[in-house]
């Protein structure tokens, strides 16, 4: 192991060390007994460590290639952790998708519970819930009296996570906790363990009804009414999810350009599905129809686990190469209180836990098949658990910070290429499941217009394709976003439930920068293929280029710019 590397292992063990609800989710083992210290004092502490890695980084011997591109990966990461401690995003890191708190709850979804020793790590981590987010009620009161606060959008949202995850009802009345129903899935026949499941569960759910309540009366109260961030901010905080600059106001023109493209293709679908209708009455006929709708929750999870496992076998040695532990990837209901999208977690790195795709169950809506075809393609195969997981075996030529981080726009953007890819490959022949597929494409040019639009307090333009504007509640033209303008044209332009919709703006509203990258991210993959196509010519062979491509594990989009051109 080169010095670089011995390094880069170092630098995972410490810092799942210092954050072990880190290490869970990104598969390294020894550190599911605990839970993350929220603190100022550990956040100061993971600051200054990360500041001592990029000194250190600078000293270290470079004696190949993969040294050379694990260099480059670590001091931009390591860089992007430092500037966002610089901005204070960690005195107001609270979002609706998913923040400390609601992964402190979702850690537990991804520990083993196979055996009585599993059920005792479980236990001992849940008796550690009420100290752990007892550490980020601190952090957040710091952020408070130094004028760091969060929009309360993300607040009030987040509260409500919490006080679900606790049993807490509208009404304040205390009913059985997610905790509760997790722990009562033990089925061993320790009594004294189940006893401790059970006090710890109470505790647990005792810890999310506080900080639930906290930031309800608390810190609500002095939240800011104010969601967008501004273009400071915006572009800071966008070069941590893309690994790369942009021209924000170039983006926004370009993610005009592009959605204008894609509704032009809908609605010649959507005629050619059911004859003279828009996208939006295909929609509803579509959701009418059983043939694309599946009846419940357990039924879309197994047809989707379905999906997934037709495709990874068809897929295997011919568009890719698949190992064999990659081969299974599981499709899961995701918990209560999850936002809308389904999501996708990583194996470990022994692979003991596989890649799993996980199914967020908001309403009817979330068992839409036609929608959800492409959508299993981005989280599984040929998307995030192609790449993720092949890149977390690659030890002899990529380094284990390299294999457990994961860059926004490198990650989005190869799984919306890979929706592209199928549908290339003629996987949306039924017109149903093109309108789907379009409809996903959509959603991610709309986010750029949206994330940019509302973080930068920008105006739809008056000259807009007059297509992106039908069937709106108001014309937005000439107007500056709001949320109810946005939540509204999502819903139209991206063929989504209103329930969808206004979930995925809250999102975008509380993690700026983070929903362009999948667009962004796309365009970077497909410019890279085209180059490669137009100087092998004849010679270019796609499977190749896709393992080439995947190799290389997650990056930044200028390193892979660069990485991707090379012979």
């Amino acid at each position: 192991m080169t010095e670089v590397f011995e390094f880069a292992d170092r630098v995972v063990e410490q810092s799942a060390a210092m954050h072990p609800v880190f290490a869970t989710y990104s598969g390294v083992s020894g550190y599911d007994d605990r839970l993350s210290d929220w603190s100022l004092a550990a956040a100061d502490a993971r600051y200054a460590q990360a500041q001592a890695w990029l000194v250190e980084l600078d000293s270290l011997t470079v004696t190949n290639d993969d040294d050379r591109l694990a260099v480059d990966f670590m001091r931009e990461r390591l860089g992007a952790q430092v500037e966002q401690h610089r901005m204070g995003e960690h005195l107001r890191n609270v979002n609706v998708l998913g923040s400390p708190m609601q992964d402190v709850r979702n850690v537990f979804t991804l520990m083993p519970t196979d055996t009585d020793d599993d059920w005792q790590t479980i236990a001992t981590r849940l008796e550690a819930v009420p100290w752990s987010l007892g550490t980020l009620i601190s952090v957040y009161t710091e952020g408070v009296d130094r004028g760091v606060v969060p929009a309360r959008r993300q607040v009030d949202g987040t509260a409500q996570v919490a006080l679900l995850a606790a049993g807490v009802g509208p009404d304040g009345a205390q009913g059985d906790s997610w905790f509760d129903a997790f722990v009562a899935s033990y089925s061993g026949g320790d009594s004294a363990l189940a006893a401790r499941l059970a006090g710890a569960a109470t505790g647990a759910a005792g810890a999310f009804a506080e900080i639930g309540r906290w930031m309800r009366d608390v810190w609500s109260a002095v939240a800011t009414e104010e969601d967008a961030v501004g273009r400071d901010r915006y572009v800071t905080m966008a070069r941590v999810y893309l690994g790369a600059d942009i021209d924000p106001e170039e983006t926004y023109a370009w993610g005009w350009q592009e959605l204008g493209a894609i509704t032009r293709r809908m609605n010649e679908c959507a005629s050619r599905l059911y004859g003279g209708v828009t996208p939006t009455q295909a929609q509803a006929r579509l959701d009418a129809d059983p043939v694309y709708v599946k009846g419940s929750a357990e039924e879309t999870r197994a047809w989707l686990q379905q999906v997934t496992d037709e495709t990874t076998a068809s897929f295997t040695g011919t568009y890719f190469d698949i190992p064999e532990k990659m081969l299974r990837c599981e499709a899961i209901i995701a918990p209560p209180g999850s936002g809308a999208a389904p999501y996708y977690t990583p194996p470990s790195e022994d692979f003991t836990r596989s890649g799993r795709t996980w199914l967020p169950v908001i309403d009817a809506s979330s068992f839409r098949a036609w929608w959800l075809l492409s959508v299993w393609f981005h989280e599984a195969v040929p998307g995030h658990h192609l790449q993720i997981a092949y890149a977390m075996l690659q030890s002899e030529h990529l380094s284990r910070f390299q294999r457990v981080e994961f860059v926004s726009g490198h990650g989005e953007g190869w799984a919306l290429y890979a929706e592209r890819l199928m549908d290339e490959l003629g996987y949306f022949h039924d017109a149903g499941y093109e309108l789907g597929y379009l409809s996903n494409q959509a959603l991610r040019a709309a986010r750029i217009v949206l994330d940019i639009g509302l973080h930068l307090g920008l105006e739809v333009p008056t000259d807009v394709d007059p297509a992106l504007v039908e069937g709106l509640a108001a014309d937005p033209r000439g107007k500056v976003w709001d949320r109810e303008m946005a939540r509204d044209f999502l819903a139209v332009r991206g063929l989504q439930s209103d329930s969808f919709a206004s979930s995925e703006v809250d999102r975008y509203l509380g993690i700026p920068g983070q929903a362009i990258s999948y667009k962004v991210g796309e365009r970077v993959w497909l410019a890279a293929r085209d180059d490669a196509r137009t100087a092998a010519g004849e010679a270019f062979d796609l499977k190749a280029w896709h393992m080439k491509a995947l190799a290389l594990g997650s990056v930044g989009l200028d390193v892979l710019k660069v990485e991707l051109a090379r012979a």
